[in-house]
């Protein structure tokens, strides 16, 4: 059975009884022509706390995991057609009322133009920072930007801002700098801080992971602040390695002082990281070089974390396990290859990953991301639509679901 409410002026349906909201007949919800929201009760540990119902099977999620990776031909005859259609739509958004702050949610509105704050000026935030400046002017309103080093704060501040394409000066977002207490005052905070980077001569074998302890320290403290300023926005995770450390986030940011969980920080769902790209970018380097690999630039996909673990697929349709696996090994390791020039390899990552994919977002366009999904960070394609994730649904073949639930799996326990 399917109930109706109201609150203020949204609209609400859900298979649950809920007391304390206002209980109105199928035909005044059907008459709201604009966002439904569906209410669930699910485990807030495991769960987003909102996210965009693209199909009518994600009304029946108990356990969000890697079946939201999944387009399953089911019928839907219980469920109304105009409660199909709005879903169709891109108009039903779910929220977990587990949360204790689910009903920030019906405020949340798109901006068109983004503030966005970026922590840590290193290699890789610096070449972030010069993507966003000359590729951010349609979608980004100011850039602020924070670095414990003041000397190369003010560097970053005078160079962006000299950087202007002649006779239309104002095409640029504006590149600030900020004290740390102003840092979540924006649409979007971007992660860049890391500490521990292996030396180009190291013998580490996983660089991203040697990284973990370290980086997590910091980001708990960038989490915690987060939860005392009561950020609403997008929580931007580009150091590596990136699915972990978005976890940490989620984890540390909804403690109370004793320790205990009281999910009043950040979202699941407010939490991304930014890895992906640049691995889907290194596969597409590598499968153009060969005729048989080359249909992965229309056909391919890319999933998992940003290191060990990660898959691709040389195509959804046409899936080849050999090939598949090629791409993964090239993309892996790729990185290893300009280790070897002597160079560290941040230009990719920061452009493919940082710059290119988080203008991605704040335009509501498909890229390539790790969001909550039951108990770990895990890439696939998405998108913001509504102010909502949306996860790319596939009749994926069965040889590919089963890697990615068991890279899911070994994710789930790492943390």
């Amino acid at each position: 059975m399917i109930n109706y409410y109201k609150y203020e002026d949204k609209y609400f349906f859900s298979f649950n009884k809920y007391n304390n909201l206002e209980k109105i007949s199928e035909k005044e919800a059907k008459l709201n022509e604009g966002v439904l929201f569906f209410l669930n009760k699910l485990d807030p540990l495991n769960s987003r706390r909102s996210f965009l119902v693209n199909h009518p099977s994600l009304l029946f999620i108990e356990n969000e995991g890697t079946r939201l990776f999944l387009l399953e031909d089911k019928s839907y005859n219980h469920i109304p057609n105009w409660l199909i259609e709005k879903i169709y739509k891109s108009l039903v958004i779910s929220i977990n009322t587990e949360y204790p702050n689910w009903k920030e949610i019906l405020s949340i509105n798109n901006k068109k133009k983004w503030k966005v704050n970026l922590v840590a000026l290193g290699d890789v935030g610096s070449t972030l920072l010069i993507g966003l400046r000359l590729l951010g002017g349609d979608c980004i309103e100011e850039i602020g930007i924070y670095d414990r080093n003041k000397n190369n704060l003010m560097r970053w501040e005078y160079e962006l801002n000299q950087i202007r394409r002649p006779f239309d000066e104002k095409s640029f977002p504006l590149v600030k700098s900020i004290m740390k207490e102003q840092l979540f005052d924006c649409n979007m905070f971007i992660f860049c801080a890391s500490k521990g980077i292996p030396t180009i001569d190291s013998k580490v074998e996983d660089v991203r992971m040697a990284q973990f302890n370290s980086n997590s320290k910091i980001i708990r403290d960038y989490a915690i602040m987060a939860r005392k300023d009561g950020f609403k926005g997008i929580f931007a995770v580009v150091s590596d390695p990136v699915d972990l450390l978005c976890k940490v986030a989620f984890l540390e940011s909804n403690k109370n002082g004793k320790g205990e969980f009281d999910f009043k920080g950040l979202a699941s769902d407010r939490i991304i990281g930014y890895g992906l790209g640049v691995m889907n970018g290194r596969a597409c380097f590598y499968a153009e070089k060969h005729k048989e690999t080359f249909n992965f630039l229309d056909e391919g996909r890319v999933f998992g974390p940003h290191g060990d673990g990660l898959i691709v697929a040389n195509s959804i349709d046409n899936y080849d396990e050999k090939l598949s696996n090629y791409l993964t090994d090239k993309a892996l390791n790729a990185n290893k290859e300009i280790r070897k020039l002597g160079f560290k390899p941040y230009v990719a990552p920061s452009l493919s990953s940082g710059a290119l994919s988080i203008i991605s977002t704040i335009k509501g366009e498909w890229f390539y991301g790790s969001t909550y999904m039951g108990g770990a960070y895990m890439g696939a394609k998405c998108r913001l639509k509504n102010s909502e994730i949306e996860i790319e649904q596939l009749r994926l073949p069965e040889k590919l679901f089963d890697k990615i639930n068991k890279i899911h799996e070994r994710l789930v326990s790492i943390i």
